[in-house]
Parts: structure tokens; sequence; C-alpha cells
């Protein structure tokens, strides 16, 4: 069990570290539509960078932000019906609907890997006016649903070990979405 709890304390460390380097990419957004405004209304001068490269920024922060938000179940979910039943119920329906999840990511997984490499390929850029390359931003794309895929196999062996009727270390068990529980 030692070496399963580690690989998901692993896994989960993981997803957090880029989670959190990634929301610094916030910041160069900011500035970038900072510059925009005042390049526009200012100096009457729009530069034709700022807005794709923010767009590009985006979007890497957006899909890399995807294994975080997992963490602690930020994902949309409807659970009127799935957050009143009892913690080892839920998990058995997750582990019952994960296959969804597994298929979908595998399918992203898939595409996004080919689509990176093709775009890798042929050095794509945006065909724009500033032209910048955009396959370091596809490149992303396969990195981000395998980070998401490692924590839904970590959500996948918790529910398991929840249905099993295994007590999770505190750490691991931690869930802040989580209704809790009263006995």
């Amino acid at each position: 069990m030692r070496a399963l709890y580690a690989f998901m304390r692993a896994i989960t460390c993981l997803n957090e570290w880029v989670g959190r380097i990634t929301a610094y990419l916030i910041i160069p957004i900011f500035f970038l539509i900072l510059t925009e405004v005042f390049m526009r209304y200012l100096f009457d001068a729009p530069a034709v960078w700022t807005n794709e490269l923010s767009q590009l920024i985006f979007g890497v922060y957006a899909i890399m932000a995807g294994g975080y938000l997992a963490i602690s179940n930020g994902h949309v979910n409807v659970d009127i019906i799935h957050s009143k039943f009892p913690v080892r119920v839920r998990a058995l329906v997750d582990v019952l609907t994960s296959i969804m999840f597994f298929i979908f990511m595998g399918a992203l997984l898939y595409f996004g890997v080919s689509m990176a490499l093709e775009s890798m390929e042929t050095w794509e850029h945006s065909q724009s006016a500033w032209n910048p390359p955009i396959w370091p931003a596809k490149l992303m794309i396969p990195v981000a649903t395998a980070l998401l895929l490692l924590q839904g196999i970590v959500k996948f062996l918790k529910d398991i070990l929840t249905v099993a009727g295994v007590t999770l270390p505190a750490d691991l068990a931690a869930d802040s979405s989580a209704p809790e529980e009263h006995a």
C-alpha cells in the first residue's frame, strides 16, 4: 500500500506544482492586455502581437490547470443526486462512471499527440500578420491531458479504496469540495 500511496502523492504533488506555476501565467496575460489598451487608446497604434500572444498564453493557462483543478474536484460536475449519497456509494458511482472519463481522456491524448506532432513537424505558425509559432501551445495539449489523466487515475484509485472500505491517509483523503458525511 505504501507504494500505491507514494504514487498517488507524487502525481498529486506534480499537478499541484504545475497548477501553481501555471497560475502565474495570468500576469503576462494581464500586462499584454494592458499594453494593447495603452497602445490602442493612448497612442492610436494598436499592436498586432499582444492580442494573439495573450490568447496563446491563455490557452496554455486554461489547459494546464486541469490536473490541478481535479485535485479538489473543481471541474464541472452534476451532483444534485450524487452529493446526497453516502461516501462509499458516491465512490462506487464514480468508479462505474469513470469509464467515460478514461475513454474521453484516451481519445484526447491520442488526437492531441497526433496534432502536436503534426504541428511540430511543420513548425506550425499562426498565419496572422505577426505569425508566431503555435506548435509550443499545441504541444501543451497532450502534456496537459497526460497530467489530467494521471490525476484521474489517482481519483479512480481513491474511489476503489473507498468502496473497499480502506481508510485513506488524511493527506490523500482530503477533498475540499466533498460534502461531509456524518455517522
